[in-house]
């Protein structure tokens, strides 16, 4: 096996319940993703997160968890798991499940016979309190919800929930909800998932600080790490971690706690760097931000399922932002975040798009693909909140965008039908047949990215090129060699020097379009308005 297979993959996102329905019944299912495998095949995806399948009255995108040690029955079966993850594991995918025990559906039997019985041993499963409890903690949605507590009147007592109110949260300084966790992750773990994207950690750390054992709530980490690697030594554990990027190593913890985080951090000033036009947010996130331990790596992504939260940014920032990707208020979530899809926030433009997975694709750490992104899917935004960017894939031109073939009223979600994001004019099957398609660009990228592993497993740098527009970037490593990686942010043409010993000799690796050769010295790289190129150098290329 490939030791830290996860430094150099490529994760590929999917909602099971949007991505292809199998049996006319009006939701996505497992059978429907295990269909579509050779989809993520062909891009080159090399693993692929499914968001929650478990069962769920799913009054928040299946999040409210009712049972994690079972599927939801419109979206397969136990068989239909296993059969899943044997395909995938015959066409190199590896496979991570969602991992979310911070809280749970308020319909679970745990908070049911918490809620009838003071005595119950499921009651001290969740947070209670006789008066709501001021301590600091806010809503993770504030514009929806009022506080974190809520009355219950068959329990007699208010219980806690960070998210929404069908959400109570669970008492992780309780050991026996440990060891529920660890029950959960057990039973995924033997069936052959390769790990978990843990879901709102910085929360459940906070309520492990009540853990008499613990030094800190971050020794919560230490142990879910330690369980999951004496079970699969190759497991990984993704942390949902949107916190200042100064505190990113107390959940690193060295190597002992995380795997991998998800780097909020940088997200956001990508999303600066492409509202302005300038490579400058990029590069000083960059610098700014620790190097993971020798074992660890960021997970880098454009857009994910939920809004795009821009709160490691200044409010000058966000604001900025905002005003470029978000100007009308529908667009907008929470009061910190965008609630639309990559494509139509870069108007739909190719060359912009693929400029931004260009972008994605050469920054240090592992890429996550939003499933449709890859084509360009659009938004919902008649759909509440977070809940606009989860529509159903677009497979062809057909009713549905044959992503169903149930009648209209029995959809989970309505697909985009009009406009230029609608199915008609945005789908797989169109893009499959066009060589210049953005889906056959993208995938041209994540496999090409796949073959540059000084960018998995290398160290990086910012280089000066001299031009305000240009990301560019020094990937070495000692066994593999330099790869440069150039992306310009702005629509005009430019021209770049790369002026450092050794880079003196560069032969293209990837392009957006056909260049001259260069024959000055040092070489002037010229870059297309959106345009990108991945370089090594020749006496690596040829030797």
């Amino acid at each position: 096996m490939l030791p830290l297979w996860y430094r150099n993959a490529v994760i590929y996102a999917v909602d099971p319940a949007m991505f292809r329905d199998s049996d006319a019944d009006g939701w996505g299912d497992l059978r429907g993703l295990t269909n579509r495998l050779e989809h993520l095949r062909g891009l080159g995806a090399t693993c692929v997160w499914l968001l929650p399948f478990y069962p769920s009255p799913f009054k928040d995108g299946g999040y409210d968890i009712t049972d994690h040690l079972s599927v939801d029955p419109r979206l397969g079966t136990i068989p239909d798991v296993v059969a899943f993850l044997e395909e995938a594991e015959e066409a190199g995918i590896r496979v991570l499940f969602d991992l979310v025990v911070q809280h749970t559906s308020d319909q679970h039997p745990w908070f049911q016979a918490a809620r009838r019985d003071r005595d119950s041993p499921y009651r001290d499963y969740y947070l209670w309190s006789d008066e709501p409890v001021d301590d600091g903690l806010e809503s993770v949605f504030p514009t929806v919800e009022d506080g974190v507590w809520t009355w219950d009147e068959e329990a007699g007592q208010y219980y806690r929930h960070m998210f929404y109110a069908h959400e109570p949260d669970l008492n992780l300084a309780n050991p026996e909800v440990r060891a529920e966790i660890r029950r959960i992750m057990a039973f995924w773990l033997r069936l052959g998932v390769s790990g978990f994207r843990v879901d709102a950690v910085p929360y459940m750390v906070h309520a492990a600080e009540e853990v008499e054992e613990y030094k800190a709530g971050t020794d919560l980490l230490r142990e879910l790490r330690e369980f999951v690697a004496l079970r699969h030594p190759e497991a990984v554990l993704i942390g949902e971690v949107d916190v200042p990027a100064e505190e990113y190593n107390d959940y690193f913890l060295e190597g002992d706690g995380l795997t991998m985080l998800l780097n909020f951090w940088l997200n956001n000033h990508m999303f600066l760097a492409l509202a302005r036009g300038e490579a400058a947010p990029v590069h000083e996130a960059l610098e700014k931000q620790p190097d993971p331990p020798r074992r660890s790596q960021f997970a880098n992504w454009l857009r994910n399922h939920d809004e795009l939260d821009l709160e490691r940014l200044t409010e000058a920032e966000r604001d900025e932002v905002m005003a470029v990707f978000a100007p009308d208020e529908n667009m907008r979530a929470y009061g910190r975040g965008i609630r639309r899809r990559v494509a139509p926030m870069l108007d739909g433009d190719p060359r912009r798009i693929a400029a931004a997975h260009a972008l994605l694709l050469s920054l240090p750490g592992t890429p996550v693909l939003q499933y449709g992104d890859e084509i360009g899917m659009g938004d919902d935004l008649s759909r509440r909140e977070r809940l606009s960017v989860r529509i159903p894939m677009q497979w062809t031109a057909d009713e549905h965008g044959g992503f169903s073939s149930a009648p209209a009223g029995d959809l989970v979600a309505e697909p985009v039908e009009e406009g230029p994001f609608g199915y008609p004019e945005v789908n797989v099957y169109d893009q499959q047949r066009r060589p210049g398609s953005l889906m056959a660009r993208v995938g041209d990228m994540v496999r090409t990215r796949l073959g540059l592993t000084e960018i998995g497993f290398g160290t990086h740098r910012v280089l000066n090129t001299g031009c305000p527009s240009v990301v560019a970037l020094l990937h070495e490593d000692e066994r593999d060699g330099k790869v440069v990686t150039l992306v310009n942010l702005a629509a005009e043409d430019v021209e770049v020097r790369v002026a450092e010993e050794g880079l003196d000799d560069l032969v293209d690796v990837l392009t957006d379009g056909e260049y001259p050769p260069e024959e000055d010295d040092p070489p002037l790289l010229r870059l297309a308005g959106h345009g990108y190129r991945w370089l090594r150098p020749r006496a690596h290329v040829f030797k």
